[in-house]
């Protein structure tokens, strides 16, 4: 089981996403460099939890764009394709 992201953590990170997409990466580095440069934080924490979310959804959206929809797998599989 993962750890659990605090409202705060998922809706900066979302709201990171929307204004800056071209400047959010795959790297937990950059993104860090990103969250320090858009969001005053005090906290290195906190900023370190922004940082991994952010990566994840990147993943997470780069993974969606590879993958071919469940539906055409499906049909190749049964040989209908």
């Amino acid at each position: 089981m993962g750890r659990v992201r605090t409202s705060l953590v998922k809706r900066t990170a979302k709201r990171l996403m929307e204004l800056f997409p071209g400047e959010v990466t795959a790297s937990f580095e950059e993104n860090k460099k990103l969250v320090s440069k858009y969001v005053y934080l005090r906290s290195r924490r906190l900023r370190n939890q922004i940082a991994g979310y952010l990566t994840h959804l990147v993943r997470v959206r780069e993974r969606m764009l590879k993958s071919p929809p469940a539906e055409a797998q499906e049909s190749e599989a049964l040989g209908e394709g």
